[in-house]
């Protein structure tokens, strides 16, 4: 199975979300379920914001939750997409210092997601390494496979976002 844009071969996730800290949700559109098929997910009302970075239809979230839809490619952002990111990272904080749960959510929930989620533990003080190995180690080893988020984890997304509108 393989992920949105050029990115190499990886499996589908074995869950639709996972928890990566307290409130703090990981999560894609499909996933491979006890039968080894894909299977859908789709969001009800069981969390308090959710994060679509990769909108599909018919996937949720309930009417009445707070629904945030940035849709990026999982490859090269601009400055653009960058800032959307880094204000989903602070939305984000702000839900869980609020009390609240939170799902980012992109296809797999991988890339785009962890990217997100990177960054809002990053806020919270966590260094990109340390953000990288807590996403691997709680949603999937695949998860931030793509090498130039993680370079933009790295520089710190102001930075890079920053670099990109220079290059624009």
């Amino acid at each position: 199975m393989r992920t949105r844009g050029k990115q190499p071969d990886v499996p589908a996730p074995d869950s639709p979300w996972n928890e990566i800290v307290p409130g703090l949700w990981m999560g894609g559109h499909e996933f491979r379920g006890l039968s080894g098929q894909l299977e859908s997910v789709v969001v009800d009302g069981r969390f308090d914001l959710v994060q679509t970075l990769l909108r599909l239809p018919g996937h949720g979230p309930d009417p009445g939750v707070e629904h945030h839809v940035w849709p990026i490619p999982d490859g090269p952002l601009d400055g653009t997409q960058l800032a959307g990111v880094i204000r989903l990272a602070e939305a984000a904080c702000e839900a869980l210092e609020g009390g609240r749960t939170v799902l980012v959510r992109c296809y797999h929930g991988y890339n785009r997601s962890g990217l997100v989620v990177a960054h809002a533990l990053m806020r919270r003080g966590d260094t990109s390494e340390a953000a990288i190995r807590l996403i691997r180690a709680r949603r999937s080893s695949s998860a931030l496979h793509n090498t130039l988020f993680v370079d933009y984890l790295r520089a710190g997304l102001t930075t890079a976002r920053l670099l990109e509108e220079l290059a624009e």
